[in-house]
């Protein structure tokens, strides 16, 4: 069966543009291994209609079952390379062996975090470790937060975060080397710098961070932490193949406002492209793409 539009990655982004294109009554088939980063984060608190917090898993299972309404299509599978073809259509060649034709394509396939491997870490993000300063910098307002990172990217998010706590703790776990410049401004902002790996985490119950013990046995005790790991990947391989263009950060190129890249009738949204990595941000990718997506569907009718 050829679709009218393939949709890489089944997060926030790739599922709004399936909902919004699947009520334009097209053949919509959404690619996804269940690996996104809306997997990771069990509570967001910048959302409208949201005051107390609704978890990733939530929107994707919300997503899914809304656009199976609209008769979308589910494959969950890795998207493993594209071939465009002559015709200009694409063939979306899956891991299992089977491949997929479609007129238009929509890579949404967004970023995979690094996160240390640390029993219990996985429950706590998004309720007391925390990723992203844009969306979770007002939870630690004024309280004691870890920021647990590499190098110089640690030493940058320390110094950000002072924006909503005095009481920051940077431990360098990766052991990067840190620039003097910033070094300095750690000191003149009395953020102390622990040289040393997590060892463990502890926390009050299942999500809820109490603190952390360092290789060299040394306990800080604090029930917030960020993370800020070097090692995080943009997952744009993918497009690279049929000559999309990327920027130096990996990141896709795109019209900022259709969300098409530079390769005809191949869109791209949510965290691939370079902007706020927000979940509010996706979602409107998503929207907006799906427009333009239905417009170019509707103008090779017309032809």
């Amino acid at each position: 069966m050829s679709y009218d539009c393939i949709i890489i990655g089944g997060g926030i982004g790739g599922l709004q543009a399936a909902i919004q294109l699947g009520r334009y009554k097209h053949d919509i088939a959404i690619v996804d291994n269940g690996s996104g980063r809306s997997t990771l984060c069990k509570e967001y608190h910048n959302i409208l209609g949201w005051p107390d917090g609704v978890n990733g898993d939530f929107f994707r299972e919300a997503g899914k079952k809304q656009a199976l309404s609209y008769d979308v299509k589910m494959i969950e599978d890795t998207a493993s390379s594209i071939t465009k073809n002559e015709d200009g259509t694409f063939s979306v060649h899956l891991k299992n062996g089977n491949s997929l034709q479609g007129k238009k394509l929509l890579l949404a396939t967004g970023m995979t975090e690094r996160i240390p491997e640390l029993d219990g870490i996985y429950p706590c993000l998004g309720r007391s470790i925390y990723i992203c300063p844009d969306c979770d910098g007002y939870e630690i307002s004024n309280k004691k937060t870890i920021v647990i990172g590499s190098g110089n990217k640690g030493a940058q998010l320390s110094l950000l975060l002072t924006y909503w706590t005095k009481d920051i703790i940077y431990v360098n776990h990766d052991l990067d080397e840190i620039d003097k410049e910033l070094k300095a401004k750690l000191k003149s902002k009395h953020i102390p710098l622990y040289q040393e790996e997590v060892s463990e985490l502890h926390y009050k119950e299942e999500g809820y961070l109490s603190g952390v013990t360092l290789s060299n046995g040394y306990k800080i005790e604090a029930n917030h932490a960020f993370l800020a790991m070097k090692g995080t990947k943009v997952n744009s391989n993918i497009a690279k193949e049929i000559g999309i263009e990327r920027l130096e950060n990996m990141h896709v190129n795109v019209n900022h406002r259709t969300k098409e890249t530079n390769v005809p009738n191949v869109w791209a949204v949510g965290d691939l492209v370079n902007h706020s990595q927000l979940l509010s941000v996706a979602m409107g990718d998503g929207a907006q793409a799906a427009i333009w997506i239905h417009k170019s569907l509707q103008k090779e009718l017309a032809t």
